[in-house]
């Protein structure tokens, strides 16, 4: 097993030991190529892999037990789904000859295979050992082809245990799969022929690596891009055709003058219609079950984004020369819907402090609290790789993990997260992870000793009627300090700038604490 992932390319495993993982945890000490990096919850194995993952490390691994550690790290792998992103997780088993017995074995619980089956691309049991090489490779092929998204297999103790005679199997490299060339030209002439063609990024161009064909199909139609929040990045909010990225709810992009009438959709599964007002799209998917799927007026181009993207360049520039500067339209429109946006406080100038005090490429995590809501609609990012959300998984408690994972995957760049208290508070343990193995990675804690988001709808939305948001917290310049990580308070704005420039500057693992009170709300009505 620790050969196989070795040569998949594996160097990095984040993991918590465990009985039936004894024999694995024996062969990886006979491979110290690869690092094995010891969580304090399963739930921070598969985050910190995805992390890791979507920061541009190569594949994230996570190992647990089975039974409650597998569980507990469906979190992570929900996350993973949500996002597209390729993670492996390597999960033991109860004894072999006992699955299906329903006996009431340690760890044991039944069909474990089909729990995490609506979470995963693909999940295999491995009885013979004979089986691993085959089985971790075809694991990666599932990582490495399609639409990225994690992958399980699991193994019981006496098949890692046994001895056995091994062929060991040599990694592939596998082609981006093309579309169909008669599709391109079709998406092609549609955009050629469109009079205000706008382009719709998500998170397909990030796993495809698709930012430089994207912006030059941009280009040549002078098309303005947004992006979902997934897709921040895809093209530099600097660059003069880039609109930002979507609001969290019913953005009027697509319905507002100058009226475009042809969408090309890169990447996305256009999962909100509704923000559309019924124009033709054209829409480039690797994943041909998304391809038109949410939207009827679809013209589909099932294929990899970049070399879509690549040979739609060719035919477009085949029909007709790039397009005039229609930067100054963009511009124009960019203000626009800055002007008309909502743009609460503290929020707004919480957010410009985080962006002042962080490098361009710098990555920042988006937690499921006031500010990392937020953020999605209104970080300005600059490259890909460089915004990481839980998509439409949503969970409580990831950035912190998430943002470790990713500071393993880029040790040079700074990592930020952004997390409430409340959720901060699922995965604070992790502290314990990031100072002893040093990862400097950085945590804001906006901090309403509540749970903020609910609260505020209770008090809006219910006559006040509060009922269970309330949170006792520790003192966490205590935490931090208890943990041998650095403590810091931000008040305001300022303060939170010159907090985060000193704890990148410090590079250890820092917890900011920012006080906070009720926030308004972030979504757009």
């Amino acid at each position: 097993m620790a050969r196989s992932l070795y040569l998949e390319g594996v160097r990095v495993i984040f993991g918590l030991p465990g009985v039936q993982l004894y024999h694995a945890i024996d062969g990886l000490y006979d491979q110290p190529e690869i690092r094995f990096i010891t969580t304090r919850h399963e739930q921070a194995t598969t985050y910190m892999a995805d992390g890791f993952s979507r920061a541009g490390g190569g594949i994230g691994v996570a190992m647990v037990v089975p039974g409650p550690g597998l569980l507990n790290a469906t979190s992570g792998m929900s996350t993973a789904y949500a996002a597209s992103s390729p993670i492996l997780v390597v999960s033991g088993q109860i004894e072999r000859d006992l699955i299906g017995a329903d006996r009431g074995m340690l760890h044991e619980v039944n069909d474990q295979i089909d729990l995490v089956k609506p979470v995963t691309k693909h999940a295999r049991r491995i009885l013979d050992p004979a089986e691993i090489p085959e089985a971790v490779h075809e694991s990666f092929y599932h990582l490495k082809t399609g639409r990225p998204r994690p992958v399980e297999i699991e193994i019981p103790p006496e098949t890692l245990a046994q001895e056995a005679d091994i062929d060991l199997l040599e990694p592939e490299q596998y082609p981006r799969p093309s579309a169909d060339t008669a599709a391109v030209k079709e998406g092609a002439r549609i955009l050629s022929e469109s009079s205000r063609p706008l382009i719709w990024a998500g998170g397909g161009v990030i796993s495809s690596g698709a930012s430089e064909q994207l912006q030059r199909v941009a280009e040549h139609l002078q098309a303005p891009v947004v992006t979902t929040a997934e897709g921040k990045g895809a093209i530099s909010d600097r660059h003069p055709l880039a609109l930002g990225s979507l609001r969290l709810r019913n953005d009027p992009v697509a319905k507002e003058s100058p009226n475009f009438d042809v969408i090309l959709a890169v990447g996305t599964r256009l999962a909100f219609p509704a923000w559309l007002n019924g124009q033709r799209v054209v829409q480039i998917d690797i994943d041909e079950t998304e391809a038109g799927r949410n939207y009827e007026n679809t013209f589909r181009i099932v294929g990899d984004a970049r070399e879509t993207l690549e040979g739609m360049h060719r035919e477009l520039s085949a029909l007709a020369p790039a397009r005039p500067d229609y930067s100054a339209d963009t511009a124009e429109l960019r203000k626009r819907r800055a002007e008309t946006a909502l743009r609460p406080e503290p929020q707004e100038s919480l957010l410009e402090a985080v962006r002042s005090a962080m490098p361009d490429d710098g990555i920042l995590i988006s937690g499921m609290t006031q500010m990392g809501y937020y953020a999605r609609g209104f970080f300005p990012t600059y490259q890909p790789q460089t915004f990481l959300t839980s998509s439409y998984s949503g969970n409580l408690g990831y950035a912190f993990p998430v943002a470790l994972g990713a500071k393993v995957a880029q040790p040079d760049k700074a990592v930020v997260a952004l997390s409430g208290d409340g959720g901060f508070m699922f995965n604070s343990q992790e502290l314990s992870t990031a100072v002893n193995y040093g990862i400097n990675a950085v945590v804001v804690v906006f901090n309403d000793g509540a749970y903020g988001n609910v609260l505020r709808d209770q008090v809006n939305r219910f006559n006040s009627r509060t009922y269970g948001v309330d949170l006792h917290n520790p003192d966490f310049m205590k935490l931090a300090e208890a943990y041998g990580a650095l403590g810091m308070q931000a008040e305001g704005p300022e303060g939170l700038e010159a907090a985060i420039k000193e704890a990148i500057d410090g590079n250890r693992p820092t917890l900011i604490e920012v006080p906070v009170g009720m926030m308004p709300t972030p979504f757009e009505g």
